[in-house]
C-alpha cells in the first residue's frame, strides 16, 4: 500500500498537468494512476487521467475497464451499462470486468445478482479478501447478517490484517446479539495477533457495551501500551471510569490524553463534567472556562457552564451562556428549550417567546412546545396571537390542555360563547384537569363555579 501511494507515475502525471506538458505513459502506468485517484476518491483527477489515457490508447480494454470503475464509483449507472455492453464479449472472463458488473448490480439494488457474479470471480482465486467483503456487504443489504458474517470471516482468513473485515465481524455479532460468540472470536484473534490496535479497541468496546467496565479498561490499556497517541481511546477509558463513578480516575485519564490532543477543549469539558458530578462546582467552572479558552466556540462547554450557574442560583449568568451557545448552534432545540426556561424563570417573557417560536416552527409535532408558547403569549396578554397559535396546534394535537387554554383566551377576549364551547370540549376530553385549570385561569374558575351554583 505504501508503494501504491508513492507511485512515481502519479507524481509524473501531476507534474504534467501542473506544467501543461505532454509526457508519455504506458497503459500500465495509466492504470496505476487512475486506480490511485479512485482509491483516494479524487474523481476530478481520475477523470482527467482517463481522458488523457483514452486519447493515447482509444482501443485499450484495460483503460476502458478503469473508466467503468470510475463510472460505477460515481454511480453514473446508465453510462456504465453502455460500457458493460461494449466490453461483455471481449472481457467476459476478466476478473476486473466481473467485479465491475457485480458493482453495477449492487448500485442498481440487485444484491443477489451481485453475489452471483462475485462467486464467479472467486473461482479465479484472486483478491479473495476483497471479494468476500463485497459478498458480505451485499448480504448486509439483504438483512442477512449470518451469511454476511461467514464471508467477513473468510475475508479475514485470507487477509488477517483486514481491519474492515474485523470491524464488520463484530458488527454482525452485535446485530445478531451473539455477545458470547463475539467474545470468543475476539479473544482467539488477539491470541494470534496481540498487537492489533483494532482488535483491542473492539475488545474494549465489547466489554464496555456489556457494562464490564474493568475488562474494557484492560483492553484500552493494552491498546494505549501499543499506541499511546490514540486520543480517542483515552476518552473511552475515561468513560469506563465515569460509568463506575470513579471521577478522579476519569479526570486523570482525560489529563493524560491532553499530552496528545491537538486542542484540549473537549478534555477540559469532560473534566468539568466530572467535577460537576462530584458536586465540586467551582473546579468544574474552572475546567469549563479552560475549555472555552481553548475553543471559544465550543457550545457544549457554554451549556455546561450555564447548567452550573443555574445550579448555583445565578440565572442571569446561566441565561447569558445559554444565549451564547444558541448563537453558535441556532438549530439546537435543547438549547432553545433551556434558554426559554431560564427567561421564563427570570420573568423575561418577550425573550422567552423568541425561543418558543423557534421551537414550534422547528418541532411542530411536539405538543408541549405549543402548550408553552400559548401559555407565555397569554402571560404577556397577547390573547389574539395565543388564539391563532392554539388553532394551529389543535390541528395537530387534540389535547384537553389546548382547549382549556383556548377557552381562557376567549374569556379574556370577551367572547364568552366561544369560551364556553372550548371549555365544553376540554371537559369532554379530560375532566380530571379542571381543578388545576381553575387554579390557573380565573375566568374558567368563575364559569365553573357559576355553573355549579345554577345546578344546586
Amino acid at each position: 500500500m505504501e508503494e501504491f501511494f508513492e507511485n512515481e507515475a502519479v507524481k509524473r502525471f501531476e507534474e504534467m498537468i501542473e506544467n501543461n506538458e505532454e509526457l508519455f505513459f504506458d497503459i500500465e502506468e495509466y492504470e496505476d494512476v487512475i486506480s490511485y485517484y479512485l482509491e483516494i476518491g479524487d474523481y476530478q483527477y481520475a477523470e482527467e487521467a482517463i481522458k488523457y489515457a483514452q486519447n493515447l490508447y482509444p482501443d485499450s480494454e484495460r483503460i476502458k475497464l478503469r473508466k467503468l470503475e470510475f463510472l460505477l464509483e460515481k454511480e453514473e449507472n446508465l453510462q456504465a451499462k453502455i460500457l458493460i455492453r461494449e466490453l461483455e464479449n471481449s472481457a467476459d472472463e476478466d476478473m476486473d470486468f466481473i467485479i465491475c458488473c457485480a458493482k453495477y448490480y449492487s448500485n442498481m439494488g440487485n444484491p443477489r445478482k451481485a453475489i452471483n457474479l462475485c462467486e464467479k470471480a472467486l473461482e479465479k482465486e484472486e483478491d479473495e479478501d476483497f471479494i468476500h467483503n463485497f459478498i458480505a456487504d451485499e448480504y448486509k443489504n439483504l438483512d442477512d447478517p449470518f451469511s454476511a458474517l461467514k464471508h467477513y470471516q473468510m475475508a479475514l482468513k485470507h487477509e488477517p490484517s483486514d481491519e474492515y473485515a474485523l470491524e464488520s465481524i463484530m458488527l454482525c455479532y452485535a446485530e445478531m446479539n451473539r455477545t458470547e460468540e463475539a467474545l470468543i472470536f475476539i479473544n482467539n484473534y488477539l491470541d494470534n495477533y496481540p498487537f492489533s490496535e483494532i482488535a483491542w479497541y473492539e475488545y474494549g468496546s465489547l466489554h464496555f457495551n456489556n457494562k464490564n467496565y474493568q475488562k474494557a479498561i484492560e483492553g484500552f490499556d493494552y491498546l494505549l501500551a501499543i499506541n499511546p497517541h490514540s486520543v480517542a481511546v483515552y476518552a473511552n477509558k475515561a468513560a469506563c471510569y465515569e460509568a463506575l463513578n470513579e471521577w478522579e480516575k476519569a479526570i486523570e485519564t482525560y489529563i493524560d490524553s491532553q499530552e496528545y490532543e491537538f486542542t484540549k477543549s473537549y478534555s477540559f469539558y469532560k473534566i468539568g463534567q466530572c467535577y460537576q458530578k462530584k458536586g465540586l462546582l467551582i473546579p468544574a467552572l474552572n475546567a469549563l472556562q479552560k475549555s472555552l479558552h481553548e475553543d471559544p466556540q465550543f457550545h457544549l462547554s457554554m451549556m455546561a457552564i450555564s447548567d452550573i450557574y443555574e445550579e448555583l442560583g445565578n440565572l442571569n449568568e446561566a441565561a447569558h451562556f445559554a444565549l451564547e451557545a444558541s448563537r453558535l448552534s441556532e438549530n439546537n432545540l435543547e438549547i432553545q428549550k433551556k434558554l426559554a426556561f431560564l427567561y421564563i424563570s427570570l420573568g423575561k417573557l418577550e425573550e422567552a417567546l423568541i425561543c418558543l417560536k423557534k421551537m414550534v416552527e422547528t418541532e411542530p409535532g411536539r405538543f408541549y412546545n405549543w402548550y408553552a408558547y400559548a401559555e407565555v403569549l397569554m402571560l404577556v396578554g397577547d390573547y389574539d396571537k395565543a388564539e391563532q397559535k392554539l388553532k394551529i396546534a389543535l390541528k395537530r394535537h387534540q389535547r384537553a390542555e389546548l382547549y382549556y387554554q383556548l377557552s381562557n383566551c376567549y374569556f379574556n377576549l370577551k367572547r364568552d360563547k366561544d369560551a364556553r364551547l372550548a371549555l365544553e370540549q376540554a371537559l369532554s376530553l379530560n375532566p380530571s384537569m379542571i381543578q388545576d385549570m381553575q387554579t390557573k385561569y380565573p375566568y374558567i374558575d368563575a364559569e365553573i363555579k357559576k355553573e355549579q351554583s345554577q345546578t344546586k
